[in-house]
């Protein structure tokens, strides 16, 4: 069940990798926003009830056979509408204009940073930008808009791009050829916040405080007097879940902690430290390590690790249902990034990126309905929920670990004894980036045990061993990562220290890959 927000935004996705900061921008403007793969966002459009719409960029090209058009509702609704890049000339296109390919030697396009010239007064200007200013832009695109729709008329330019933004002022529609949701077009936030705030007329005045308590009135409505039972992994994501749940049904709610033998070094014993010191929620322990690494034996395909994990967890859920004397629902942490990576842009499974167990890891065939009271929420605004519900910062700063935990940081197959060096090594990390101060400055950091064995020596002796590689990113939302720039001094401490103290790893390496390409998980 999803919160009916007073006032929201509805992005609909071409396929752009940056659709996601599109609305990252609008939240950040006060104002709710989800996005919709354009296969489904008539749907979306009717559950919403947005009070504007903002079509994404794309990888795909309007004058291709087959690509990707807006619903013509939303053309129909009424309500304004913004195009970015793809956006708008997908909209030029299905309202009467023409759009061209690029064309070698006649047209190059525009790609990275360029500079846009302000010609005529805009709603989207609005005490942003003059007439007969430049301002810095970020730019990619092939294609180009040749015959604007009925109705609209340039307001600026750029070297490139005599279309560089269009309006209908009438009509309230407009189009950036230009990318507003990147950091590199410094002003793109308050143009966006211009759209939503001033052209849609949202009052921005979407908080955490009013999220916690629509959300906590949804999860009444939803559960009424059943029982709920939590899988709490100690991360923020499911402790933030967990303590909004108990808040909202109090006693019927059971938290249940799986030791499925993928956890970091001395997991168990902090987090039933942690919760029990910290709530009065009941708390379950189930130590399941047994089933989870007998299953997971032989199985190296990562897609395939995640779905016995996700199909395994659901089997433990359920039996402790049944000792509680019965539960109809599960409650679990899904954040807005799992669901986005879980389902391609298109509705299908051709370009999912990755099956998260608590997403696209789940059986077809469930005895519990699902509670994911976070699942519209990055994971920066989780941390915002927590501190809102008063959760410490042992909880809210913790780094992201994930639900399949260790068996998707070894590549191949899991198995007990490297679980065990795993950890230890993963360990030895952490205690190294405490030491020098860098925890709260890192989003995300871990060790991965690797599955190719080195020649190494010690003392005289020749060593063939597993070969270690650490991860370390930075992000706001974990949709985009950048690697953490640590010093060459740094890095040897970390490498001497798990090569000398960790038995079965004998060389250290550091993954240097941002995201995307890469993404911040290895499997």
């Amino acid at each position: 069940m999803t919160v009916q927000h007073t006032e929201s935004i509805l992005i609909v996705d071409f396929g752009s990798q940056v659709t996601q900061l599109i609305a990252r921008r609008v939240r950040e403007a006060g104002v709710y926003s989800e996005i919709a793969p354009f296969s489904m966002a008539e749907e979306a459009f009717r559950r919403l009830k947005p009070k504007g719409i903002i079509l994404s960029g794309s990888p795909a090209g309007v004058p291709e056979e087959g690509s990707p058009r807006a619903p013509e509702a939303l053309f129909d609704s009424g309500l304004p509408i913004l195009g970015i890049c793809y956006g708008q000339q997908v909209m030029s296109h299905q309202l009467g204009g023409r759009v061209e390919p690029g064309k070698d030697g006649e047209w190059d396009g525009e790609f990275g940073r360029a500079f846009i010239t302000i010609t005529e007064e805009c709603a989207l200007f609005d005490g942003l930008w003059q007439i007969g200013e430049r301002h810095q832009v970020w730019m990619s695109h092939g294609d180009k808009v040749t015959e604007f729709a009925p109705g609209f008329r340039i307001v600026a330019v750029s070297d490139g791009a005599p279309f560089a933004v269009i309006a209908n002022e009438e009509r309230r529609y407009y189009g950036t050829q230009f990318h507003p949701e990147v950091v590199h077009t410094p002003d793109g936030g308050k143009l966006l916040a211009n759209f939503v705030r001033h052209v849609c007329g949202c009052s921005g005045d979407w908080t955490m405080a009013a999220y916690r308590d629509q959300k906590i009135a949804d999860i009444r409505a939803q559960v009424g007097d059943g029982k709920v039972i939590c899988g709490l992994s100690g991360g923020v994501d499911s402790a933030v879940a967990a303590v909004l749940i108990h808040e909202a049904i109090g006693d019927q709610l059971t938290c249940v902690f799986v030791d499925h033998g993928l956890l970091r070094l001395n997991e168990r014993a902090h987090v039933e430290g942690l919760f029990r010191d910290h709530y009065n929620i009941p708390l379950v322990v189930v130590d399941a390590e047994q089933d989870f690494l007998t299953g997971l034996a032989g199985v190296t395909d990562p897609e395939a690790k995640r779905k016995f994990i996700g199909k395994t967890f659901i089997d433990v859920f359920d039996e402790e249902a049944r000792r509680i004397g019965g539960a109809d629902f599960l409650a679990q942490g899904t954040l807005y990034p799992d669901v986005i990576e879980s389902v391609s842009f298109t509705g299908g499974p051709s370009v999912t990126i990755k099956s998260h167990h608590n997403v696209g890891g789940l059986p077809e065939r469930m005895n519990m309905q699902l509670v994911e009271p976070l699942r519209e929420l990055f994971k920066d605004e989780v941390r915002v929920l927590g501190r809102e519900l008063g959760l410490p910062d042992v909880f809210v700063g913790r780094h992201p670990f994930p639900g399949p935990g260790l068996a998707i940081r070894i590549p191949g197959e899991v198995t007990k004894d490297k679980c065990d060096i795993l950890r230890k090594a993963d360990a030895v990390y952490l205690e190294e980036i405490r030491s020098a101060g860098l925890y709260d400055a890192i989003w995300q950091a871990f060790a991965v045990l690797l599955p190719v064995r080195s020649v190494g020596v010690m003392g005289d002796y020749r060593t063939y061993d597993y070969v270690c590689a650490l991860r370390a990113v930075t992000s706001v939302d974990g949709m985009t990562a950048d690697i953490y720039p640590f010093d060459a001094a740094f890095l040897s401490r970390v490498a001497t220290r798990i090569v000398n103290e960790v038995q079965g790893i004998n060389r250290v390496v550091y993954d240097y890959t941002s995201k995307p390409p890469g993404t911040i998980e290895w499997e």
